[in-house]
Formats: structure tokens, sequence, C-alpha cells
């Protein structure tokens, strides 16, 4: 068996949820995640000290659990579940306020996250019942039906690691009803310090070497697609485009938001990054230029691009054996050459993101190893297989028991201790294996770590729909931009407001196979970003800016947050 250098890279991410209006969140995602994921993932590498990975963090959730942070620490609440939260008395709340907490508190997995919990299910039961009658009744419920039912949401978004250390967390479990205010201040307590804590915890981790933190372009744009549309014809070449030719000033938008995120990251943390992430594991040659021309040494991809790739630079040849070509760095020529290149194996990422869920954590651990010894076993005599697993590191948990404790406590342990497979980083692997030579890529074909391809994101009605609207607020943008009639504050605020509205979340949800209440709340957030920006440019906003795109109607497996590869 030929040693296995192992590379876990967990790709943090939420879009923007402000308002930058107001400065309220629409959303409450990037505090919740905080709470259950982004603290379980920081603690379980803090339990192994001999396990290493990549950590890759886009820099607008960092800029959002800043904020979070800023309001813990001032008091100033500006997410609109936490203020009630924080609400004295709940008998004395706005209607809207009591509508919105019903609709937004029974958002979860509720196999895993409110079935282990009667109180929380009884909550659930009483709801419903009384929502079969119309939803006048609701009115019937109190201010401490809202009180048990904040609390038990936020509890059951509380991620496994802050459970087992927290006397307050553990208290509210064991008391299961009746909260207090003073109990509600208590959990409140519990979040902002879970919150304020998590940068500084990475950060440690990163000082003491033993993980690698990357970056994504600021705003998390589909880059290759910013770049030139038509890219997407490279994996699908009868896919329909936008009206509109090209996004104006695309390479130039790419380069802006690199840089942003490059710079904030060397502020948080201390040194650049060397690598990116790039949003949705979204490649194509030139943006791998505009990394190479920006100082950075690896970036990442999907399987599916591999295969695409090594299908056009070799055309009639068929492809080898999977392990033959995935498990090795590559450089593609010409100007792309400076960045090196790693691929993701679909098959594994998948199994943690799909199906492992369903296992007892131990095998499903022991699995993955097995998988990785054998990988290490096909290898051929003087072969340094590299294998890059790459996933959310958030949104998978939810459903797994006990938010993935036991799988990934078992995972770290059988690596810590194991002889053949290492755990790594990209960038200590780059360091260690100066002498080995990467695998030379004539060709790259344009695509994601989903399918190969851009189809999650263009191709459809509604989703071009989204992108010609995104075209002509850019040009609404350049021309008042050219026209040096924003004060340079106001510059900066719309600035700021086109990178959210180049975001590829917006484009991700669009579509009939999404369900419903997910794509209304994302089509409104584009919309109401682009009409903000319209309002920062000193324009009218559009008629067409009012109108929704997408509609949604479907919930099965290429629904949601989460995607197979293939």
């Amino acid at each position: 068996m030929q040693p296995v250098q192992l590379v876990l890279l967990w790709h943090m991410h939420q879009p923007d949820y402000r308002n930058y209006e107001t400065g309220e969140f629409m959303l409450p995602w990037v505090y919740l995640h905080a709470i259950k994921d982004y603290s379980d993932m920081v603690a379980h590498l803090e339990a192994h000290p001999r396990m290493k990975a990549v950590v890759n963090f886009v820099p607008v959730l960092l800029d959002q659990l800043e904020d979070y942070a800023t309001q813990f620490a001032s008091g100033e609440i500006r997410d609109p579940l936490l203020r009630l939260l924080a609400t004295p008395s709940l008998d004395d709340v706005s209607q809207e306020d009591r509508l919105h907490a019903f609709d937004s508190c029974f958002r979860s997995n509720h196999l895993t996250m409110m079935q282990p919990y009667p109180a929380y299910k009884r909550l659930y039961d009483i709801h419903e019942m009384l929502r079969e009658y119309g939803d006048g009744e609701l009115a019937y419920l109190s201010g401490q039906y809202l009180a048990d039912l904040l609390v038990w949401y936020h509890l059951a978004w509380t991620g496994e690691s802050v459970r087992r250390s927290s006397e307050v967390v553990i208290q509210l479990m064991t008391q299961a009803k009746g909260f207090s205010y003073a109990d509600r201040l208590q959990l409140l307590d519990v979040i902002g310090e879970v919150v304020q804590g998590l940068i500084p915890r990475y950060r440690k981790l990163v000082e003491s070497g033993q993980i690698e933190l990357s970056t994504t372009p600021h705003y998390h744009p589909l880059a290759p697609l910013l770049i030139d549309f038509s890219s997407a014809r490279e994996s699908m070449p009868s896919s329909a485009l936008p009206a509109e030719s090209v996004y104006p000033g695309g390479r130039s938008r790419v380069a802006s938001q690199l840089v942003s995120a490059i710079e904030s990251h060397a502020v948080r943390f201390g040194a650049r990054p060397e690598g990116v992430w790039p949003a949705e594991g979204a490649v194509s040659a030139p943006l791998l230029e505009i990394l190479g021309e920006k100082g950075c040494k690896w970036s990442a991809s999907g399987e599916g691009v591999l295969a695409n790739s090594l299908h056009h630079s070799y055309p009639g040849e068929p492809l080898p054996e999977r392990s033959r070509f995935l498990y090795r760095p590559y450089r593609v020529d010409g100007k792309a050459g400076d960045v090196i290149c790693f691929f993701r194996d679909e098959k594994l990422s998948d199994m943690i993101g799909f199906e492992y869920a369903k296992w007892f954590g131990r095998d499903a651990a022991e699995h993955l190893v097995r998988a990785l010894e054998e990988i290490g076993g096909s290898a051929l005599p003087g072969e340094k297989p590299v294998v890059s697993v790459i996933l959310d590191g958030e949104n998978a948990w939810e459903y797994y028991p006990y938010n993935g404790y036991y799988f990934l406590n078992d995972l770290y342990e059988i690596l810590e201790n194991h002889s053949s497979i290492h755990s790594t980083t990209y960038r200590d692997y780059i360091a260690a294996e100066k002498e080995t030579e990467a695998a030379r890529l004539p060709v790259l074909t344009a695509g994601s770590w989903v399918y190969g391809t851009f189809s999650t994101w263009i191709g459809d009605r509604d989703k071009n729909r989204a992108w010609d609207l995104l075209s002509a607020a850019k040009q609404s943008y350049d021309l008042v931009m050219q026209s040096g009639r924003l004060t340079p504050d106001e510059r900066e605020k719309a600035e700021r407001q086109l990178a959210s509205c180049e975001s590829s979340d917006w484009f991700w949800w669009l579509g009939d196979y999404n369900p419903p209440y997910a794509v209304s709340s994302f089509d409104q957030l584009f919309r109401d970003n682009l009409a903000n920006l319209y309002v920062l440019l000193k324009l009218p906003v559009p008629a067409s800016v009012t109108e929704p795109i997408s509609h949604g109607g479907g919930v099965h497996e290429t629904s949601g947050a989460m995607r197979r590869a293939s």
C-alpha cells in the first residue's frame, strides 16, 4: 500500500442576508449555523490536534459573523428572531412578529432536530392542530407558547459541542418548558459567546499550523460566468444563455472581489491565503489566470471538471480508470499554469454529504477509511496519491444524529492514528512535494463541482432572467459611476451592494425543482438587493425588479442547499 495524503476541505459559506438600507438580517442562517456547525467543526479539530484540514471561509460570511459579534457586544440586535428571544413580554409583540416566529421556528430537519425532543415536537403539534382551522386560530397561542418555541428552536440548532459544555443549555433542555425571560436571556448570552469566539478559535488553529484557511472571492460570485456567460457551453454546448451576451466588466469584477477577499483575510488572520476554493468549485482558464496574477498558489474543483477536461484534452482517447488520473495535482497549459489544481473525489465527498448520515457513526468512519486504504492499495509503486474530500462544512450535519458528532469524532480519531493515511493541507502538501511534478492538463473545461457544469446557475428561463436583471443593473451602475455624481461614501455603498447582487446563491435557488418557501425567500432577497442598488445609484427601481422571478415547487434530492456531484 502506498501512503495516502488526505486533504479534507470544509467550505463555510452563507450569502449576505443583510438589508443594507436598514441593517436588518432578513434570514437567520448565519448565526444558526454558527452555533451548530461552525462551533462543532472547530471543536472536533481542537479535540484532535494531530488532525489537519483546510477550512474555507467566504469573506462575506466572516463579515456577517463579525456583525453579529458587534450586535451581541452592543446589545443592539438587528435579527428578528434574536430580538424576539430577547423581548421581555412576548404577549405584547405584533402580529407580524408572531407570524414570523411561527413561520421560522419549525424550519429544521424534523427527524433529527425535532423528534428527539418531545417538548419541541409538542409545540409543533399544537401549532399544526390550530392551523387546520385557519391561521386566525393561532391567536390562541400565548406569549408563553412563543417563549417556549423560541427557546426550543435555538436549542435544536445548538451544536453538540455546545450542548456538552454549556450548563445553561443542559439546564434548559432538562427544564423543557415554561421558560422565563431570564431563561431566554441566558440562552441569548450563550449564543453570543459562541458567535463571538468563533473567529479567534479558528485563528488559533491557523497559528498552530493545524489548519490552513483558504478563501473565495468576497461575495461568492460564480466567477467563470461573470467573466463569460458562454463558458457554460464548454460543458453544456446546447445550453440556453441570457439575452445579454456578456456581464459588463465581469473580469474586473471577479478580480476586485478576489483582491477584497485576500486583503480581508490578511487582516483577520495575519497572512495572505495561499489558496482559493472558487465559489461552487467553478473554474475556467480565465479565472485561473486571475488567481495566478493575484499570487494564489492553488485552487480546486470537481472530479467532473477534470473528466471533461481530459476528454477535451485528448479527444478520441478513452478515459482511464479514475484512480489513474484523479489523485494528483495538475497544471493547466498556458497562463493558467501558475496555479496548481486539485480535484474533488466525488464518491467519497458525496458519501459524507448524502449517505453516511444513515449509518452508525463508527461504521461510516471505518468505511471511509477503508476506501482511502483501497486508493493506497491500488496506487502504483512510487505514486503518492493525494485525495481531496471537499464539501460544505455546514449543510450535511443536520441530517446526522447528534449533528455528526460520532462520525466526525471517530473519523478523526482513526485518521490521527493511521500509519498510511496522513491528513494534510494543500499548503503543506505543496511545500513537502516540491520535487513532484504536477500532471499536465492541456485544456481546462469550464465547470463546477455540481455535475461538472454550470446548469445549477444558468441555462433555464428563471436563472437566465435573473442574469439579465443583474446585467441591466450593472449597466446602470457603470453609467452612474462614470458620471461622477456620487460621493466617495455613496460609491463605496453602491459597490458593496453590487457585489452582494453578484452572489451565486441567488441563481442556485431559482428554479421549479426547489421548495417554494426557499425560492420565495431568495428570489425576494435578490430583487431587494437589486432595488437597493438602484436606490443607492439614485435611479428609479425598474418595474421588472418588483416582479417575482421564480416560484419553485419541487422537494427532492436535486433541491435544497446541497447537490450530489453527479
